[in-house]
């Protein structure tokens, strides 16, 4: 990944140059310094699924107010997983109190 030296903006890979959508500015790719640079996913582990069908509701820990997808109860447990990758936020996991429906949500 590339930054544009006029203005900042995050830069596209266009054939052999690096262009800056927002200015325009181009400047030619070094692929011996991105090989160097490079992020594979090679070798990490997939995440795995939590079975909480049989943890008791005392050790499901913290509740927040939060509206059930399922029932339209206003209350449910919830925990953060950092599932992808480390520059990324983490997942937020909830279960109802009441119909212990579970859901998601990520930040966009």
């Amino acid at each position: 990944m590339n930054f544009c030296d006029e203005c900042g903006s995050m830069m596209k890979t266009e054939g052999d140059a690096w262009v800056c959508d927002s200015c325009g500015a181009e400047e030619r790719r070094d692929e011996a310094e991105e090989a160097k640079t490079a992020v594979t996913t090679q070798g990490q582990e997939e995440s795995e699924v939590v079975d909480t069908s049989d943890v008791d509701a005392a050790d499901m820990g913290p509740t927040t107010e939060t509206r059930c997808p399922e029932c339209g109860n206003d209350r449910a447990f919830w925990e953060m997983k950092q599932i992808r990758a480390a520059d990324e936020s983490e997942t937020r996991f909830f279960t109802c109190t009441e119909c212990e429906h579970k859901w998601r949500e990520d930040d966009h």
